[in-house]
């Protein structure tokens, strides 16, 4: 089985990754306690496997996962395509606080590098839009990473069509990270069209509806008491009803594949074009290797038109409080 390359980004911000990535979030937070020894030797795993492209961020844990990031890196940092984020900050009260000024921004790769334990980082998003600072100032803050050396290429995530373009008319971008997967496919309406036209590569994180197209994930009242899900729409009452019959369809669907509903909901993304990379997360060496064994499956066009139509989009919001997410 190979990964294989694809890349993010045109041009100068042309970036080569793997064709399938991995998500580090769920190492430190959201779905349950984490286990860091477990979690160092799965991105190793991934690493051996040809899962290259390493996705952390700022705000998971907070900071903790750089720090795991870093360390499981520790020898190995050129055999990786680092990703990390900023903006999303806590308050006092626990709350969001999206956070866009240049002087943040500054600050903000300085701490990340210092937690890494790295001299730079491959990518660098935008974890969310801060509404109250035009974007334009934002990623000229973030161009000035770049030319100091600390960054190699730009990202955005969940940002509008309209400040993605004023975002590409500052510096280039190189890759734009979003929710995508066989259940939520909003994207493809605006989004990806505009990504595309604007040369940018589309980094699809949730590939697996945070783990619900899987169908290993147990019942709400199962699940840890901090593990994010028992908070989202999606997995509340009716809307996990539906959800779970657009499960069943792809498990039926991947059975007579004889390959997991998750490796087809990854092969799925994956067809959607070259310039799309699934970031799925996990914390354990056997989910990584299940998962990145996806890169094996294609699907011809009229494969996944018809798996589209047999599993339904996802009845819910994708968080509890959707005013984050730049629309």
């Amino acid at each position: 089985m190979t990964v294989g390359r694809r890349v993010l980004g045109r041009g100068a911000a042309a970036l080569e990754v793997s064709a399938q990535g991995l998500g580090c979030m769920g190492m430190s937070q959201s779905y349950g306690p984490g286990d860091d020894d477990e979690s160092v030797a799965t991105i190793h795993r991934a690493i051996d496997l040809g899962v290259t492209l390493i996705d952390t961020a700022d705000i998971y844990g907070p900071f903790v996962n750089e720090e795991l990031v870093g360390r499981a890196l520790a020898g190995r940092r050129d055999q990786v395509q680092l990703a990390t984020k900023f903006a999303n900050k806590v308050g006092p009260s626990g709350e969001r606080v999206i956070d866009g000024r240049p002087e943040y921004v500054r600050q903000a790769i300085d701490d990340s590098l210092r937690r890494l334990g790295v001299d730079h980082v491959d990518l660098w998003y935008q974890h969310r839009v801060d509404p109250r600072t035009p974007i334009e100032e934002t990623v000229g803050a973030m161009a000035e990473a770049v030319q100091a050396g600390k960054v190699r290429f730009l990202g955005l995530s969940e940002c509008s069509v309209e400040n993605l373009r004023k975002a590409a008319a500052v510096h280039p971008i190189t890759a734009l990270q979003t929710e995508y997967s066989l259940w939520w496919r909003e994207v493809e309406a605006e989004i990806l069209p505009a990504a595309r036209e604007l040369g940018i590569g589309f980094v699809a994180y949730s590939p697996l509806g945070r783990g619900l197209l899987s169908g290993t994930v147990p019942a709400p009242d199962e699940l840890a008491a901090n593990d994010f899900r028992r908070m989202t729409p999606r997995y509340a009452g009716e809307n996990l009803e539906a959800n779970q019959k657009g499960v069943a369809s792809l498990q039926e669907a991947a059975e007579a594949r004889g390959v997991t509903a998750a490796q087809l909901a990854l092969a799925w993304v994956m067809a959607r074009g070259d310039d799309v990379v699934p970031i799925p997360g996990t914390k354990r060496r056997r989910w990584i290797e299940e998962n990145a064994a996806a890169c094996g499956l294609a699907l011809t066009p009229a494969d996944a038109d018809a798996l589209a139509a047999a599993v339904p989009e996802a009845v819910g919001d994708r968080y509890p409080d959707m005013s984050h997410i730049d629309r």
